[in-house]
């Protein structure tokens, strides 16, 4: 379960699920990039925590745009030179329930650009950085386009990992908050779709998809007397996740353990939700 040597770049990072998959994966020996939006001074501080620079870095970053995921990656990759791991955590999720006659253009639009547009341009910029090094390693100097020209070794051992975030939300939907229900079901749509076409290139993608999570997203949900009751009545193991439970199974994807895992949806919601 190390990650020495390896860069990782952590969406959403300076909060919940984000911060503690930061945590985790610079004690596991990685050097992590991570973007914040507002919560300056946290992300700081998280980056401190973690050891700063060169090992740990926070990059004040907006993600609305696919430009905005091409710009995070090449930030990170210009400060470590590289990028072996993309972990998708960031999303937007309104606590307020809106009925779908009642939601607004503008929630729709918002939660597709967050959600959906930048994870095209992270995804799309960590494919490209991903290719450039199997081409760099296979000394050719451009990136390989026929499967014919991938390195033997980047067939049988991990070039990039990449973990999408989504949610039980986008299993079995959502009443009231169709929109991020619908992001969060085109993620696992996107991973099986990257897997069948990045596995033959040594690129392994995956996705973990949680159930309800002590976090600052969720606390308004989890702190009302009924709703919080009814939620937690529907977890069999009887309560909800830490963040740390949910950042260990993204880690564990990204090691060599995992290394015959492509395409796969990991659930981690106490048995909340069922699905194969």
């Amino acid at each position: 379960m190390l990650l020495e040597g390896k860069v990782a770049l952590i969406t959403g990072g300076s909060r919940g699920i984000g911060a503690e998959t930061v945590r985790l994966f610079a004690e596991a020996g990685a050097h992590v990039g991570f973007n914040f939006r507002r919560s300056r001074e946290q992300a700081l501080a998280l980056a401190r925590e973690c050891g700063g620079r060169p090992g740990c870095l926070a990059i004040e970053r907006k993600l609305d745009s696919a430009a905005d995921g091409h710009s995070l990656v090449d930030a990170a990759v210009r400060v470590f030179g590289r990028l072996d791991i993309l972990v998708v955590n960031h999303g937007i999720w309104e606590a307020e329930d809106v009925p779908i006659a009642e939601m607004t253009e503008d929630q729709w639009s918002n939660t597709m650009s967050v959600n959906l547009d930048s994870v095209f341009g992270l995804v799309q910029g960590a494919v490209a950085q991903f290719d450039r090094q199997i081409a760099e390693a296979a000394g050719n100097g451009e990136a390989p386009i026929e499967e014919g020209a991938i390195p033997d070794a980047a067939k049988s051992d991990a070039t990039g990992h990449i973990v999408l975030i989504s949610s039980t939300a986008g299993q079995r939907g959502e009443a009231f908050h169709a929109d991020y229900a619908v992001t969060k079901g085109a993620l696992i749509s996107l991973t099986k779709s990257l897997s069948s076409e990045l596995a033959p290139r040594g690129i392994r993608v995956n996705c973990v998809a949680p159930g309800w999570v002590e976090t600052e997203m969720s606390a308004p949900a989890l702190g009302d007397a009924d709703l919080g009751a009814k939620i937690k009545a529907g977890i069999p193991v009887g309560r909800v996740a830490s963040p740390r439970e949910i950042a260990g199974p993204v880690l564990f994807l990204c090691t060599p353990l995992a290394g015959f895992i492509s395409g796969e949806i990991l659930n981690v919601n106490g048995g909340a939700v069922l699905v194969g």
